[in-house]
């Protein structure tokens, strides 16, 4: 008797420590998958397009916003490591990412949100830009898209749209309108940081603007029936 209980309880220790021991070498597997994910020379993607508009934003980065991991992108990471005491070694690791606020999401969510932005993005330009040229559709998607990056103004695609007042085709419906294939393909460009307008986060029609506020930002860009302006 005294032997079965004995032999239950070791039995049951010895259990309790393979779960645990499994657990850890789940727990330190799945950490050092995360842990693992790197950019450096000749990554591509979205996240890349990412670390090269924050470092351009930020002063670091003089290239294109292309996602291609490319010398210049490498030497700007190199910069901004330098100056945020991180290892200087141009790769674009956890402690880089996190840095400059990029947090990964799985691909699923990632890409289901991509698509999203796509067609909310795609609405309110067809709203907005029906008959305007391409570069133009483009640049009412870059205006949008600067909003989203800007403090003063919403961290999302359809927050920055919805946004109560500042769009007219948000109030008169035309946002409901079936999005063009051009408007669909220039929201695809400004999501992938195509910006023709310099940063502009206002755009107006300077023939039917009859806001005195509107007409007071600067104007750097004129496109089509819209000029573009920033303070």
């Amino acid at each position: 008797m005294k032997f079965t209980k004995k032999f239950k309880i070791v039995s049951f220790l010895c259990l309790l420590s393979f779960i645990v021991a499994v657990g850890s070498i789940q727990y330190n597997h799945t950490r050092s998958i995360a842990v693992a994910k790197f950019y450096s020379f000749g990554s591509t993607g979205d996240t890349v397009r990412s670390i090269q508009d924050k470092l351009k934003r930020w002063g670091y980065y003089t290239g294109t916003v292309d996602g291609k991991y490319g010398y210049k992108t490498w030497e700007a990471v190199r910069h901004f490591q330098k100056s945020n005491n991180i290892k200087v070694d141009g790769i674009a690791g956890e402690s880089t990412l996190r840095a400059l606020g990029i947090f990964e999401k799985s691909k699923t969510a990632s890409s289901a949100q991509r698509q999203n932005d796509v067609m909310t993005l795609a609405k309110i330009i067809n709203g907005e830009g029906r008959g305007e040229p391409y570069l133009g559709q483009v640049a009412i998607g870059a205006v949008i898209m600067n909003r989203v990056r800007h403090a003063s103004f919403p961290n999302s695609v359809a927050a920055v749209i919805y946004q109560p007042g500042a769009f007219d085709a948000v109030s008169d419906g035309q946002i409901n309108l079936t999005p063009s294939d051009a408007s669909i393909k220039a929201a695809q460009d400004a999501l992938n940081g195509w910006d023709p307008v310099d940063g502009a986060i206002y755009y107006w029609n300077p023939k039917t603007a009859t806001s005195k506020w509107i007409l007071s930002i600067p104007i750097i860009k004129k496109i089509g029936n819209h000029v573009f302006g920033k303070k």
